[in-house]
């Protein structure tokens, strides 16, 4: 198959890190989204993760999981299993939303865990919704001040209008790693605002951006990823480029093994540290994988 190691854009012998994978339990916590015309479980563990991965071409060595929904308690949940299944997932990445009124807490509904020594790699700052310059997002420099100065992450999940604000956050904070979940492009087309909004984006040298979250069941979906992945790699590089399934929201398009390979399909012919990078060596470096 030509999502083989060694295939056109394929992963390499040595493996996958995943950077974007999710898990809940909606029988323990709320999960604010969630409803079942999505046609998802009601249930997703490690066991579930390990079973999907092990399809895979190669090894899965790691995983970061994204928190899906917003909750303190959620995210004490995900942390928790995390740590006692690693390295599946693997580094998790709460979800930022704002406490107004605690200027100590910069990681917002995240502190506590913070607080109480929970590895945290990174937060997501969710927020296709807001406006498109983030400026009703409430304590916005002050979580980007406390990442750069923790050596986290900030992760944001925006539309494509956005991608100047996240520019302009990396420029107010220089020494902050950014990562723009599903290249920032949600379910539009790769067009040429978009394209000009990632790379003035990419000029900042600590932006960085997820391969997640393209596939779709449209017919002509093959052309749309093939031209966002190609755009990606050419303003980005992959050094800055991370492999991410977006599971199991992605298991209701294809299974874990095909998006592993509808992603490699849609990338340019890579060399072998290019190769090692995406599928890997960039998102071990940024959320602190080892091994």
């Amino acid at each position: 198959m030509s999502g083989s190691p060694g295939a056109r854009g394929g992963p390499p012998a040595g493996g996958i890190v995943d950077a974007h994978v999710h898990l809940w339990d909606t029988g323990a916590m709320r999960i604010s989204w969630f409803a079942e015309h999505l046609g998802l479980p009601r249930r997703v563990g490690p066991a579930d993760l390990a079973r999907a991965v092990a399809t895979a071409p190669v090894p899965v060595r790691a995983a970061v999981a994204v928190q899906a929904a917003d909750t303190e308690g959620e995210a004490r949940w995900l942390a928790a299993h995390a740590a006692a299944h690693g390295p599946l997932p693997g580094p998790v990445v709460p979800q930022y939303d704002a406490r107004p009124g605690d200027p100590d807490a910069w990681a917002g509904m995240a502190q506590p865990l913070l607080d109480d020594g929970v590895p945290v790699a990174g937060l997501r700052l969710a927020v296709p919704g807001a406006a498109a310059d983030l400026s009703d997002v409430a304590g916005l420099d002050a979580l980007c001040a406390g990442l750069a100065g923790t050596g986290r992450v900030l992760e944001t999940l925006v539309r494509p209008a956005q991608l100047p604000a996240v520019a302009a956050l990396a420029d107010r904070h220089p020494a902050l790693d950014v990562v723009v979940c599903h290249l920032g492009l949600g379910t539009g087309p790769p067009d040429e605002a978009w394209r000009a909004a990632l790379a003035d984006a990419a000029e900042r040298p600590r932006v960085h951006a997820k391969l997640s979250g393209l596939h779709t069941t449209d017919p002509e979906d093959a052309r749309r990823v093939v031209a966002a992945a190609r755009a990606a790699v050419d303003l980005l590089g992959t050094d800055r480029l991370l492999f991410g399934s977006d599971w199991p929201m992605s298991a209701r398009v294809a299974p874990y093994a095909e998006i592993v390979g509808r992603t490699a399909r849609a990338l340019p012919r890579l060399g072998d540290p290019a190769t090692s990078a995406l599928w890997s060596g960039t998102a071990a470096r940024l959320y602190g994988i080892t091994g």
